[in-house]
């Protein structure tokens, strides 16, 4: 049974490379991450496992890969790809995600934004570059309250994380759960009550767009938002108009609705957000979490 890493970055390839054992299955790495989908079926050549970080796979591509049976997809987010579902009813094609791997990489990155918004470090630091001596003042938040929206690994190292500084810990998640110092409270009162928000919500068809223009409005005003989930939980017109009316004081954003952000999106033109590229995940702890992962479901695939 082969397996080929479709679209592998120079550090994923390298991770794959020395994490790769002499008993495993044929593992062909292709290391150029930017491929179409319609690079998908000529890459895989009738391979039975596709390992893919980042490139959509629509149903019509997937029919064209013949022998594919199973797709490894390095995260939990296969949805903004590829529709599973439909993969596997329609196609007989398994979608494997891998989860936990970078749950306190992606936590720390969220910590990171939320100090970077509460101070404005990004707009000193750009208005500073042109020459301009920018001091602002910034939100202190020790004794503020955070509320995470959904409550799984990243959000339960983001809890421990805030609660270590002193702020008063809030979470939603859609079904029932309990932690250590964080208080599960109603969708509204999380709203009204937090100074910072962090989205923590897989996508599904149920969390696009879950963040509505009408939740954004019920946020306390000036709260910080923080998004290191994925950028459609969010109605982003909404976010850049609270943005532009101080309703959000400051965001902190890993992820849009489109990826790579285009240069002229209004996000990257407004001076109280603080970007960064989707990278949230990305650390070498993280990368071997997720590449032995990824290597473990292929081998197990092989062995039936």
């Amino acid at each position: 049974m082969r397996a080929v890493f479709v679209d592998a970055s120079e550090t994923l390839a390298a991770v794959a490379r020395r994490l790769l054992r002499p008993d495993d299955p044929p593992f062909a790495i292709h290391a150029e991450p930017a491929i179409t989908p319609q690079d998908l079926p000529g890459l895989l050549a009738g391979a039975e496992i596709a390992v893919i970080d980042h490139t959509a796979l629509p149903r019509d591509v997937a029919r064209a890969c013949v022998g594919l049976k199973h797709v490894v997809f390095l995260g939990t987010g296969a949805r903004s790809y590829m529709d599973p579902e439909a993969l596997q009813a329609e196609l007989g094609v398994t979608v494997h995600t891998i989860k936990g791997y970078g749950d306190t990489a992606v936590a720390e990155c969220a910590f990171a934004l939320m100090w970077a918004a509460a101070r404005g470090l990004a707009e000193m630091d750009r208005a500073m570059r042109a020459g301009s001596w920018l001091r602002t003042e910034g939100m202190q938040l020790t004794g503020k309250c955070v509320g995470l929206i959904g409550f799984g690994g990243i959000a339960a190292e983001m809890a421990r994380l805030c609660a270590g500084i002193g702020m008063r810990v809030l979470a939603w998640n859609r079904t029932p759960r309990t932690h250590p110092d964080v208080a599960f409270v109603p969708l509204e009162q999380l709203l009204a009550e937090s100074d910072v928000v962090s989205l923590h919500l897989l996508l599904t068809d149920e969390t696009r767009g879950f963040l509505s223009a009408d939740r954004i409005a019920a946020l306390k005003p000036g709260a910080i938002l923080i998004n290191t989930a994925r950028g459609a939980v969010t109605d982003e017109d909404a976010l850049v108009e609270a943005l532009r009316t101080g309703h959000i004081a400051q965001a902190g954003l890993d992820v849009f609705t489109v990826e790579p952000l285009p240069a002229d999106h209004p996000l990257a033109g407004l001076p109280n957000v603080t970007l960064s590229a989707h990278s949230a995940f990305r650390t070498p702890e993280a990368s071997a979490n997720l590449i032995g992962a990824a290597l473990d479901h292929c081998r197990r695939i092989a062995a039936g």
